[in-house]
């Protein structure tokens, strides 16, 4: 079975680019979730090992190095898994797979290192960006972020959790809310609570 692999970082985030040629495939497998967690651990990247383990996957095609992971060992860790299975990877932005003939492609294990040592090295300067942002802004007087040690209140917080909330109101339970608004369990019982009070 041929199959296609999607990764958009949020919820909110649109598909549509990466689906433009999902009509080819048997199946499509698509995660909501940030590229940080390995790809085991993502509902669907779970879901697409089992049918891999379980013979039904010969094919899997990805827009881009980047939607396997942003973390090197991660993408390379993935990338053998499959070519352990006899699962043959392509990347639609490079035009390659990661086999021939039924025989791990060398190149495309070289290409797929550099490639996912940038995604690794793109989100580090994002990250480092960002905190300087947040320092510079800081030093203007003018960041927005909350104090150390100053609660929000009941109306901020459900603001910020506004997602959960929505889930949890729309008959979610808990467990399933936590997991569609991206955060702990321990945040959206509070947020029931908060809602039912």
């Amino acid at each position: 079975m041929k199959v296609k692999y999607i990764r958009v970082s949020t919820l909110d985030q649109n598909i549509a680019r990466q689906k433009t040629n999902s009509d080819k495939f048997q199946s499509v497998y698509v995660d909501k979730i940030s590229g940080a967690i390995p790809f085991y651990k993502r509902p669907q990247g779970k879901k697409l090992t089992n049918d891999i383990i379980n013979n039904k996957v010969d094919e899997v095609h990805i827009s881009s190095i980047d939607r396997m992971g942003r973390n090197i060992l991660d993408i390379l860790t993935v990338s053998e898994f499959f070519n352990q299975n006899g699962v043959n990877l392509y990347v639609e932005n490079i035009g390659m797979y990661s086999m021939v003939d039924s025989k791990p492609n060398p190149i495309f294990k070289m290409i797929i290192s550099v490639l996912g040592n940038v995604a690794e090295m793109e989100r580090t300067n994002m990250l480092e960006r960002q905190r300087q942002g947040i320092e510079i802004a800081k030093a203007k007087g003018k960041y927005k972020g909350r104090l150390y040690g100053v609660a929000m209140s009941d109306d901020e917080f459900l603001i910020k959790y506004k997602k959960v909330k929505q889930e949890l109101e729309n008959g979610e339970s808990l467990r399933r809310a936590a997991k569609l608004g991206e955060c702990s369990l321990g945040t959206a019982q509070k947020v029931k609570r908060l809602i039912s009070s």
